[in-house]
């Protein structure tokens, strides 16, 4: 164990400039906080380069226990409670934290099986509507998820954490072309579904028990409308209430939970 308390430790420097999206992505790791976020990434067997850790994390509820599992790891820095606070950027820490390793994954290396459920994000940028999308993608078992160009980050810490861990759990694949990935995954057999306030099927009027890819858009502007004419069916939600629509999380969840119920049958 290494224990640190100066800012200007290099180590700690390193680790704060993962917080810019350019050094994540030049270096390939992302932080990951927080007792549950930590242990999700060790139980995922994710490679942790550094854990830091302060006192605090002996004071939260499960501290103890996930000390137990990391006490022993080969890069555990301890750092005072201050020193933690200033590295940190949640509201009330919890005195752990880790940094860990991604790959930049492509469609090329998919593989297409029968059943297969994929979703593709376009110029999402709110990290909390990106960390729900992938939780619920876990949770309704979609096969993995495709993060376009325009998009926020999702290394992003925010992101990460609004994930839950499910970051650890669903396969991320990076395009910077929405339509040459729909494109070669229409090649493979996959129908392709875009949600639209303008969609022309409800979601319960689409097979789902087929290979498809779900496309999701941008909070305001809804999905490209260059996409639209690579889709197979614009697909919208029945609403019956005065709301005009959805929030994309919500959306998102809602189709990829039918699309769980029609496989489920």
């Amino acid at each position: 164990m290494v224990n640190i308390k100066s800012s200007s430790n290099s180590i700690i420097k390193e680790i704060k400039s993962l917080y810019k999206k350019k050094n994540r992505w030049k270096k390939k790791q992302f932080i990951v906080e927080g007792i549950n976020i930590v242990e999700e990434c060790i139980d995922n067997d994710y490679p942790l380069m550094y854990i830091i850790y302060s006192d605090e994390l002996l004071n939260v509820k499960g501290g103890q226990k996930l000390f137990d599992k990391i006490n022993f790891h080969p890069r555990l820095i301890h750092v005072t409670d201050q020193l933690y606070r200033e590295i940190s950027q949640m509201e009330n820490p919890q005195g752990i934290m880790g940094v860990s390793e991604f790959r930049v994954n492509t469609i090329d290396e998919l593989n297409i099986y029968k059943h297969i459920s994929l979703l593709l994000l376009d110029r999402l940028q709110d990290p909390g509507n990106m960390g729900t999308i992938i939780r619920s993608a876990d949770a309704f078992g979609i096969d993995g998820i495709i993060i376009t160009k325009g998009c926020v980050d999702v290394y992003n810490p925010k992101v990460i954490r609004s994930t839950m861990g499910s970051i650890f759990r669903v396969p991320i694949y990076h395009e910077d072309d929405p339509i040459l990935a729909i494109r070669k995954l229409k090649t493979k057999g996959i129908k392709v579904y875009t949600t639209s306030l303008g969609g022309n099927i409800y979601t319960y009027e689409v097979n789902f028990k087929l290979p498809f890819l779900l496309v999701v858009g941008n909070e305001s502007s809804g999905v490209s409308s260059s996409i639209y004419s690579v889709s197979d069916s614009l697909i919208k939600i029945p609403m019956i209430g005065d709301a005009e629509s959805l929030n994309v999380a919500i959306a998102s969840s809602i189709v990829m939970y039918e699309s769980l119920r029609q496989r489920s049958q």
